[in-house]
Parts: C-alpha cells; structure tokens; sequence
C-alpha cells in the first residue's frame, strides 16, 4: 500500500516571519557578539595578556558586559528558534550538498550555543555538575559558535535584506511588532533580574541576583582551600622575610579597590596594607599563597602592576584584620585585575628577571 506524500504543515503566524527572525537574529549577534569579544579578553587577561593598570574597573565593566550579554542571549536564543522551527517541517529535508552543509552548521551553532549559554549559567552560580575543566571547554567551544555564526550570517544575508518589509494590513492575535517588543522585553527582564550582581545600583531590583550587599563575597573559604596558617609564618621576598608585625610595622596605604570575579559579580572594598612596591624591585613578580594545589596557588603580577601604588600586600578589609577567608595573613589586591589572580594566603613574593 502506498503511503501518501507527507505534507508540510502551513505556519501562518506572524512569528514566524522572516523579517521577526532576521530582527531577532540581529539581537542575538549583537549579544553574542559582545559576549565572544569580552569573554576573550578575560581568558586573555588570565592567560599572561598585556593589560592595562587603569582604569580600575575596566575589567570590572568587561567581564560584567559578558554575563550580562550572556543572560540577554538566552531569551533572544528561545525567540529564535521559535521563529525558525517550522523549518523543521520542510521537504525534502535535504535538497543539496550546500543545503546538507548549511543545516549541518546550524545544528551545530544551536548546540554549541545551548553549551555556552547553560555552561555559564552555572558558572556564575559556581554550580559545576560536570566533570570537565569549565574554562577550558568553555573556551574552546566559544569560537565553534563565532564560527558556526560566521557561516550562518554570510548565507542568511541576502535573505536578511529581503526580509525588511512592512507588515500586512491584516492584525492578527500577536503581530510581528508586538512578538518584537514581547522578546526585548523579556530581554531586558532578564537582564534587569540579573545584572546587580555587577552593577551596584541595580541590586535592589535584581531579585535573581546571585550576589547581592553585605560583606564582600568568598569564592574559596580557608577551609575549602586546605589553609593551615603556621605560628611561625613569615612572608619571603628574594632573600628577606618578614613577619606579619614587620609588614603592620612598615608604611600603611589605604585604597578602595573592587574584588571583580570572573563568574561576573564585583563589589568595591577598602583595603589597607604596604604597597608591594616597597617590597620588590623591577620585574614581573611571582606571588605564591600557603595553598597546597589549585590552578591559581601561584599567579604572576606584571611589572605594571607591581609598581603601581594603588596595588597592595593587604592586611586589612575594611578596617578589619583579614579574616582565613579573605586571605588572612595577607593577600593580593591589585587594580583591574580578576579575582582569581587577586591571590590569598600569600606566603611568597619573588621578581622574576
């Protein structure tokens, strides 16, 4: 018996137009877009990248446009794909070598966007139910979907261009415009909910903020770290070493710095402690903390940095001696640095030629 011929359901709906999904897609780039540039730079900054000591919270500001333009995708993403899904319903399903390509490179850019998206999401709530090393993978597939993207935006513009039309005299249930403004509203819902982890001024609105005012927040607690500050601890620099009464001893600076993480939340604080200047000569510096293991046990401050004056071997927060979990008996904080290079526990500081 013969099987009749499949046939392609009809989608009429104004969100499905390809003047919706060519707007929306056009969000979705911009976002995209400037998640990829500053997401880069923050894997360059921990990865040995010529970066500027000033202004003091330009990484504060990168690294907060990242997840902020990262939480923005998420919505337009969903839009999109509600705009195109009726393609799924086309016949036939391939039509050529170009078209198996181009529906190839799109599973591929949904996929890996879903990852990118999801992936950091839990990253900046510091939920990691995967056993792969975040950043690196993170890292990687982040120029897949630029890639994939690349690819799609270089086919689809000639449709794009197409597509820029006015609406039809009829006004059905949801218009194209109307399906426009309920996406960027949901966008900027999102974003509002969200982005007071990074932007002081918005914390009281942002209800779905994982940081919120108080006391500076802790990544990684003494204890979760293994630290075990010994009676007889001195800090060593070259040849010398000093006890925690010889640094209080010495000149104090006070300096009001952020603590900007890499999950995008930043919150300024008060520090007081000697300025490593005083401390070292000229040349990158290798900073060691009393953690035993850890990616970041040991960093490397540029000469830049470690001349500043605003950088310091703090041994106060705000006015306090440094709590174990604030790095206690002194620690790293520089300007425009990450966090995670803020170094805690320091035991060592050693100029390298």
């Amino acid at each position: 018996m013969k099987l009749p011929a499949f046939k392609a359901p009809v989608f009429k709906a104004p969100a499905h137009h390809t003047g919706v999904t060519s707007r929306v897609g056009t969000w979705l780039g911009i976002t995209f877009g400037l998640c990829f540039v500053t997401g880069l730079i923050s894997h360059g900054v921990q990865h040995d990248w010529v970066w500027p000591t000033r202004p003091v919270g330009l990484y504060r500001v990168t690294q907060g446009v990242h997840v902020i333009s990262g939480v923005a995708s998420i919505p337009l993403l969903l839009a999109k794909l509600w705009s195109v899904y009726p393609k799924l319903f086309e016949r036939p399903l391939v039509k050529s070598v170009p078209h198996a390509l181009e529906r190839g490179s799109i599973f591929v850019l949904i996929a890996a966007s879903f990852f990118e998206l999801v992936t950091g999401l839990f990253n900046a709530a510091q939920n990691y139910p995967w056993s792969f090393y975040f950043p690196t993978a993170h890292y990687a597939v982040a120029w897949i979907v630029i890639g994939a993207l690349l690819v799609h935006v270089a086919v689809k513009i000639p449709l794009i261009r197409r597509t820029l039309e006015p609406e039809p005299p009829e006004k059905p249930l949801l218009s194209r415009r109307a399906f426009l403004r309920t996406t960027a509203l949901t966008t900027g819902v999102a974003v509002v909910a969200t982005a007071g982890v990074t932007v002081p001024w918005l914390r009281k609105v942002s209800v779905l903020a994982w940081r919120s005012d108080g006391d500076l927040p802790v990544n990684r607690t003494a204890k979760a770290a293994g630290i075990l500050v010994p009676q007889d601890w001195r800090l060593k620099v070259g040849t010398r070493s000093f006890s925690l009464a010889e640094l209080q001893a010495m000149p104090q600076t006070t300096v009001d710095l952020p603590i900007a993480c890499v999950e995008g939340w930043s919150q300024n604080a008060t520090w007081t402690g000697v300025r490593v200047s005083e401390l070292v000569g000229r040349g990158d510096v290798r900073v060691e903390s009393l953690e035993k293991d850890g990616l970041y046990r040991a960093t490397t401050l540029p000469e830049a940095f470690a001349q500043d004056p605003l950088t310091l071997l703090a041994l106060r927060l705000d006015g306090e001696e440094l709590s174990p979990d604030h790095g206690y008996p002194c620690r790293l904080i520089a300007p425009n640095r990450p966090g995670v290079l803020q170094t805690k526990w320091v035991t060592s500081l050693e100029v390298r030629g």
